[in-house]
């Protein structure tokens, strides 16, 4: 029988080892634009290593379901990678702590419609996982020599539900 990870609300403070949290929640730290925009500011540690740069890209990505059978997860040891919904809708997060090399103690959130995440460099990770088309998100992170992706696959896989 597969591990149960049980699905919790998405909240900076139950995120702050994995990552950070980036919403646009209580005051904004700025008022720009003539007062008709707030800013948020510097919401995430953005890390590409050394030799990195900084990249943007669009992922889009098909719809799961819960619950979710997980069976792969990765990280990337050269930088931070964070991901920001193009839509108002509800998606599933899926972090590990590391363990000598190998992903353990699995958490799964829920992120609300309107929260993005960073995973800080190094940090095991489900692939992406949108519950709603179109599934569509903006990727931040590092663009670079190196081969910045390690991934294990889970025998059994866990199972992700509510």
């Amino acid at each position: 029988m597969p591990d149960v990870i049980k699905l919790q609300p998405l909240t900076a403070d139950a995120f702050a080892p994995f990552g950070d949290v980036m919403e646009a929640e209580g005051a904004p730290d700025k008022i720009i634009n003539q007062g008709f925009c707030g800013r948020f500011h510097d919401r995430a540690k953005l890390d590409f290593g050394p030799d990195g740069r900084a990249g943007i890209s669009i992922f889009k990505a098909e719809p799961r379901s819960l619950p979710y059978c997980l069976d792969l997860v990765e990280r990337h040891p050269d930088g931070s990678q964070a991901f920001i919904p193009m839509s108002m809708d509800d998606w599933l997060v899926i972090v590990a702590a590391d363990d000598n090399g190998t992903p353990a103690d699995f958490h799964a959130f829920l992120a609300a419609p309107g929260q993005a995440i960073n995973f800080h460099r190094g940090i095991w990770h489900g692939v992406l996982t949108p519950l709603h088309a179109p599934g569509l998100f903006a990727v931040i992170d590092r663009i670079g020599d190196t081969p910045n992706l390690e991934e294990v696959r889970l025998d059994p896989p866990c199972v992700v539900q509510i």
